[in-house]
């Protein structure tokens, strides 16, 4: 039977059912177990009967579903059985019948007419909406599934032809590799070169030495780092500075600078001129966007909450009998809720202010025109105070939530399919519905398509694709609400497209609970059990929708979690999020809270997005010492370094590493004082600013 033409003359001739029947004769009779042997063998010729299309249209005809589910219900947990359980839950899942995915159309609910495109959607889009009972896998398809519950993708070897290193590739060229009249556009982005630095006059010496004396640290970091005085390049060019704006040390009149025509106007005199001029900048691109799109008005508001002043007596003043004044219904006003919580904010997160946040929010431009703003981003998070290991896997959950799956099509009584949340047709789902959750997502970075009912506590969720695109579904960022307490709640991701996921070896996904934060404990916290990545039966049937490929299968993503506390607004997402305006806002914090006379500090606008957005680029290192010839040039002939994160959005942690990376080299530490005298940073902390909006 290992042969397809085998198989088909076996099936043919009506050996499937045969096997079949034999198989339930040896499970029925076999109570002590004793022949463990014969009856995979017989499983494992119906494994290899069902690789061919033609078996696995007979074997559903024949109620193999029914019959092998069945029969394995009582083994679960004997793992002496372990053989017979993987081998009919690799039947089982082979043998369901493929389906679209449940949603009009695959392309994402969002787009966006890109410049030069005569369409403002689309140029292709294929409805979805019809099922594929009767759509199988080519035939001779086998899924290589030895073990369901350590499943491992395939490396595919290549033949490297050259294992040496040719050292002289890594070596810097002698010559420029593009024109230097070609390189000069990129002046614009090295201002700090002819930067007059007239503050430095201001300073005396009495507070130089002053300072120096205060701020030194009585320990020497361990760390080798190269000095800054050794750090010399040959040709040093002081780019549009001129003699008389950077005066002459008295004692190097020999000291020669190519000089430069400059018009008054472009003269830069100083820190405040420079921020003046960059604020200026970036009014100008923002007030050009909004005569471009006059529609879009900065009108935001943060996520409504429970409206009941008895939830917030609850929540905010659990110790207190007093009561919060509520209006005639005993409701809250959308402006006493704000009020009420900004007093309650203890200010106590590092770099953060939810005013400020609010502030920063307004002026950010989405596709889908937010007009909420989700609570964590809001409030702010606190990091754990305790390390959390990786989860350890449960024996047997994935094989389990796979017969979960098969449930559904032979018991399907029990399936609720209710639409609870969709972002494409929301007159169609029924959010609020007695005894489900409800289900929301248009906020910044959010990204939740639709949320189906499936059970009383189990929900299917579809996440969306990229903006003009049918394709990368992987970050998740939602919120939920009217949940019980204690309950576990299952969440079924089912349009996931990776082969395999670190939720397979221990990864969770993060939640954020209002009533905790509220509490005094703003946290995102790891949370979920049970969970799994494994492939489903829906795949795309369209082809041509966005790089969409016909055949192509989804991977579901599940976990079970128990919310802390009844009627709570949680929030669930793939990693700790981290939004546009978090970036803005921490940005304008660390600018106010850097010393001036030690950090130097620019923040220009690389780009406007096509979104509208501007992509902030960063300029850190060390004020000169003083006005002299030999610290100047220390000053410009520093190397550069350039660290860029953010470029792809669905990747938050790199968001939070160069927040750490920015404090530190804004702060007093030795070691970072030490790295802004040796290097200019040039950095652009999120290089795709729409897609982190867009989610």
């Amino acid at each position: 039977l290992f042969s397809e033409s085998n198989s088909r003359r076996a099936v043919n001739r009506g050996y499937l059912g045969g096997l079949l029947r034999l198989y339930r004769d040896w499970h029925r009779n076999d109570v002590s177990n004793n022949y463990i042997c014969i009856r995979r063998g017989l499983l494992l010729c119906l494994k290899h009967m069902t690789n061919i299309k033609l078996g696995r249209e007979t074997f559903l005809g024949s109620q193999g579903m029914e019959i092998l589910f069945t029969s394995v219900q009582d083994y679960l947990s004997c793992k002496n059985l372990d053989p017979i359980v993987n081998t009919v839950t690799q039947i089982l899942r082979k043998c369901y019948p493929k389906e679209s995915l449940p949603v009009a159309k695959v392309r994402s609910s969002y787009s966006f007419p890109l410049p030069g495109n005569a369409k403002d959607g689309p140029a292709c889009e294929v409805s979805e909406g019809k099922r594929l009972k009767g759509d199988y896998e080519s035939d001779g398809e086998e899924e290589a599934e030895n073990d369901l519950d350590n499943e491992e993708v395939d490396s595919k070897e290549e033949d490297y032809y050259d294992l040496e290193t040719d050292v002289n590739k890594l070596r810097s060229r002698p010559v420029l590799d593009r024109p230097e009249v070609e390189l000069q556009q990129y002046e614009a982005m090295c201002p700090e070169l002819s930067h007059s630095f007239q503050e430095l006059e201001s300073e005396t010496e009495e507070e130089k030495v002053l300072e120096d004396r205060t701020e030194s640290l009585p320990f020497t970091p361990s760390h080798f780092i190269p000095s800054a005085t050794s750090v010399k390049h040959i040709n040093c060019i002081w780019r549009n500075q001129t003699v008389t704006e950077m005066g002459l040390d008295p004692g190097e009149k020999d000291f020669k600078v190519s000089r430069q025509s400059w018009t008054k106007e472009e003269k830069c005199t100083g820190d405040q001129t420079d921020k003046k001029r960059d604020i200026a900048e970036a009014a100008q691109d923002t007030d050009a966007h909004e005569e471009e799109y006059p529609a879009r008005s900065p009108v935001l508001n943060l996520r409504p909450l429970p409206k009941d002043a008895a939830w917030y007596q609850k929540v905010l003043y659990p110790e207190c009998d007093t009561s919060i004044n509520p209006n005639p219904g005993g409701r809250l006003d959308h402006s006493d809720i704000v009020t009420n919580l900004l007093e309650r904010h203890q200010g106590d997160i590092p770099f953060h202010s939810p005013g400020f946040y609010m502030a920063r929010a307004k002026s950010v431009k989405s596709i889908p025109d937010y007009k909420d703003l989700a609570f964590p981003d809001f409030w702010g998070h606190q990091a754990p105070p305790y390390s959390k290991p990786l989860l350890e896997r449960k024996h047997g959950v994935q094989r389990d939530k796979v017969l979960d799956d098969v449930r559904r099509l032979i018991q399907p009584d029990d399936v609720i399919g209710r639409t609870v949340f969709d972002l494409d047709e929301p007159s169609h789902s029924s959010p609020g519905a007695p005894g489900c959750l409800t289900f929301f997502s248009k906020f910044e970075s959010g990204n939740l398509r639709k949320a189906i009912q499936v059970r009383e506590f189990e929900y299917d969720l579809l996440m969306n694709a990229d903006v003009n695109s049918s394709q990368h579904h992987q970050w998740f960022y939602f919120e939920v609400r009217d949940m019980k307490f204690a309950v576990p709640y299952r969440f079924n991701i089912i349009n996931c497209e990776k082969l395999n996921s670190q939720f397979n070896y221990g990864m969770q996904p993060v939640m954020y609970s209002v009533k905790e934060a509220l509490q005094g404990r703003p946290r995102w916290v790891r949370a979920g059990h049970d969970i799994c990545y494994y492939k489903n039966h829906y795949r795309s049937s369209a082809v041509g929708e966005g790089g969409g490929t016909r055949g192509k299968f989804y991977y579901t993503l599940t976990f079970s979690i128990k919310f802390p506390h009844k009627d709570d607004v949680c929030y669930l997402a793939y990693h700790y999020p981290y939004t546009y305006s978090t970036m803005m806002s921490h940005l304008d914090s660390l600018e106010q809270n850097r010393n001036p006379k030690k950090v130097y500090w620019r923040q220009q606008t690389l780009c406007q997005t096509l979104g509208g957005n501007l992509c902030p680029l960063l300029t850190i290192t060390a004020m000169p010492e003083s006005k002299k010839r030999e610290d100047l040039e220390q000053f410009c002939n520093r190397p550069y370094v350039f660290l860029i994160a953010r470029v792809h959005p669905g990747e938050s942690n790199a968001s939070w590493v160069m927040k750490g990376t920015l404090e530190f080299l804004v702060s007093s530490d030795p070691i970072a004082d030490l790295l802004r005298k040796c290097f200019i940073f040039k950095i652009v902390p999120m290089l795709n600013p729409d897609g982190v909006i867009n989610g």
